[in-house]
């Protein structure tokens, strides 16, 4: 290996050992905070104390525990399971239906992409009072199902699905709405799972939207919680770690259930 490749590898190491450390630090922080007083935490100390049991119950005696828990998986789970029939829907019809105003239609729903969610707050919370369900699961849940992202990440899949499969099913007498549930669905499995990640992780995380819409303890969410734990005057910040591990674990457990089905899914792996 010549000096100038060496050069050129340790550079790349040093790059990639950078990155690795920046992306990790936050969830070192984070663990060694809640084993940490809030004062400990302040001075910066970087080393387990031990405090973390205390932490634990400050955080579990904070709320009602078992409810915020209850609307959180509610609100993500039932979101994203709609989200996912909602947009592979509409991801199957677009690619599979011919029409000359499909490649309109579809153009113009990516260019939805470009309005900014705080442009559409008023008129989404206005429509929400009006439909009368302000302060409820369905004003959290319904203006997301019909993700436009999600939409088009199905309908660049489904250029994949073979039409082969499809053409068999219809010789077979199998009905479209058939076809979708025994063949498309089974058949672009991980293209799901890698949905399911993305779309669960939006709605576990979701805060702007439900702080606008839920306005009583009884219907926050995790996300919710632990964001109060920060707006006193004397935020106990070992608490507030403690927090955010508990609001990171459902995703992490999801990603790594998943983890070989999201690769697939993200490589366009039909099968």
């Amino acid at each position: 290996m010549t000096p100038l490749a060496l050069i050129g590898r340790f550079a790349t190491y040093l790059l990639l050992s950078v990155a690795a450390f920046i992306s990790i630090f936050p969830f070192f922080w984070m663990i060694v905070g809640a084993s940490n007083t809030s004062a400990d935490i302040i001075r910066g100390k970087s080393s387990p104390g031990g405090a973390l049991f205390d932490n634990i119950a400050k955080f579990v005696n904070s709320f009602d525990m078992v409810r915020v828990l209850f609307n959180s998986f509610l609100i993500a789970g039932l979101g994203t399971a709609l989200t996912l029939l909602i947009a592979s829907m509409a991801g199957y019809g677009f690619e599979m239906f011919r029409s000359r105003f499909r490649e309109k239609i579809f153009g113009g729903l990516l260019l939805m992409l470009s309005i900014p969610f705080a442009a559409l707050m008023i008129p989404l919370f206005m429509l929400m009072a009006n439909f009368k369900i302000i302060n409820t699961y369905q004003a959290v849940i319904l203006p997301g199902i019909a993700s436009i992202f999600i939409i088009f990440y199905f309908r660049q899949a489904s250029k994949a699905f073979p039409s082969e499969l499809r053409d068999a099913a219809k010789i077979d007498g199998l009905k479209e709405w058939q076809i979708f549930l025994y063949v498309y669905m089974p058949v672009m499995r991980s293209t799901y799972a890698a949905a399911t990640i993305i779309v669960f992780m939006n709605n576990w995380n979701s805060y702007l939207w439900p702080l606008i819409v839920l306005q009583t303890n009884e219907m926050k969410t995790l996300t919710l919680a632990v964001a109060t734990l920060a707006a006193g005057y004397t935020p106990d910040f070992g608490v507030i770690m403690v927090g955010a591990i508990a609001a990171t674990l459902p995703t992490l457990i999801i990603f790594f259930l998943l983890q070989r089905r999201f690769v697939e899914g993200m490589l366009g792996a039909v099968k």
